[in-house]
């Protein structure tokens, strides 16, 4: 699916390293920052990259973008605690782990 909208190869291969990565934009780095932000537990959304992501996106963009990232750590929290695994619809295609391996 993210090929399909555009994500690169290479940006699968340097997801979980994004900060030093040149496959990544500065605002798509900063949605990730704020990604690994709203997904730590707790969540650790502080007032300085809130401030930039009000800068980089419009007031639309992060309330939609905020309502995808909670529902897929919904998703994923819910699935991890009930020990759903793959269900092998990415067989043969490239999924990056967490660097933490969870």
């Amino acid at each position: 699916m993210g090929r399909a909208v555009g994500i690169t190869e290479e940006q699968l291969h340097d997801v979980n390293r994004y900060r030093d990565s040149s496959a990544f934009d500065d605002r798509e780095k900063l949605l990730l920052e704020y990604t690994d932000a709203m997904t730590a537990t707790p969540v650790d959304v502080n007032d300085e990259l809130f401030e930039s992501l009000q800068g980089a996106f419009d007031a639309g963009e992060l309330v939609e973008l905020t309502a995808m990232i909670a529902q897929e750590n919904w998703r994923g929290r819910f699935n991890h605690a009930l020990h759903i695994g793959a269900q092998g619809f990415s067989q043969g295609a490239f999924c990056p782990l967490p660097a933490d391996g969870n």
